[in-house]
């Protein structure tokens, strides 16, 4: 996984529309909460994603924008995200593995993929990760909004 204060890999992600998504394009403008989800179909992944729209604008008044990545292809992606009709972007690998490129890997003999959150900062470095093989540990709201904070 990665580690506190080291440089943000250069994902290479696409949205629902399948419209290039980069988090250097972030860069300089706003910090970039990235959420990795197991599965769109993991029911406490979802409660996560739940939470980071119900507390959207309390993320976006401390300067950061909202990424949820799902492990599964754009398809997938796609109607998924039409579905939960979010407030920030659900976007995919567009070649490879997100997930792996920040060390989230397939756990319990490769059948379980990691969860986790990553804060990226304004500059690109990791301010905060978090990797979990159960889902319930892979967000924790209070610890990112303490990083967040002491960010202003």
């Amino acid at each position: 996984m990665l580690e506190t204060g080291t440089v943000a890999p250069l994902l290479n992600l696409v949205d629902g529309s399948g419209a290039s998504v980069r988090l250097r394009d972030y860069l300089g403008h706003s910090h970039v909460l990235v959420y990795f989800m197991r599965a769109t179909t993991c029911p406490v992944c979802v409660r996560h994603v739940r939470d980071l729209t119900r507390h959207a604008a309390e993320y976006s008044d401390l300067g950061a924008r909202i990424l949820v990545v799902v492990p599964e292809g754009l398809p997938t992606a796609r109607a998924w995200a039409a579905r939960q009709r979010l407030l920030f972007p659900v976007v995919t690998g567009a070649d490879g593995s997100p997930h792996e490129a920040v060390g989230l890997l397939r756990a319990v003999f490769g059948a379980v993929q990691q969860s986790g959150t990553v804060l990226v900062d304004r500059t690109g470095l990791v301010q905060y990760a978090k990797a979990a093989t159960i889902p319930t540990a892979g967000y924790d709201r209070a610890a990112v909004l303490r990083v967040l904070t002491a960010l202003r």
